[in-house]
């Protein structure tokens, strides 16, 4: 009779779960971590997080204003930082630095 060769394993199966069981948990704590520590959100885009208007008549239900045009352009706010608003002042270039966003002005010409 030819005797079978055990395979040699060095771990039998209950400390195989239990390493498996480990990285599986560390992989996903490690997701977790990622999701709350960094912005996933691609250059250029801004996550929804919420209220962007932060400062500009927060009493009223929704901001509407009439502009009177001056001149042969207007240069209106649309990152809700100017404190010219709702005219340009420039904010939203400290706003595009920090996030990575691409917002601007928009120019209204005769």
């Amino acid at each position: 009779k030819k005797k079978k060769k055990k395979k040699h394993c060095i771990m039998d199966n209950d400390k195989k779960l239990m390493v498996l069981g480990a990285a599986t948990a560390g992989v996903v704590a490690w997701h977790v971590y990622m999701l709350l520590t960094y912005d996933l959100v691609p250059k250029g885009q801004t996550a929804q997080k919420g209220r962007i208007n932060t400062k500009i008549q927060l009493d009223k239900a929704k901001v509407a204003d009439t502009v009177k045009q001056e001149g042969e352009k207007t240069v209106l706010c649309r990152c809700w930082q100017s404190s010219k608003f709702p005219y340009c002042d420039g904010s939203h270039n400290e706003h595009n630095n920090k996030t990575g966003d691409n917002v601007g002005p928009v120019i209204v010409t005769k």
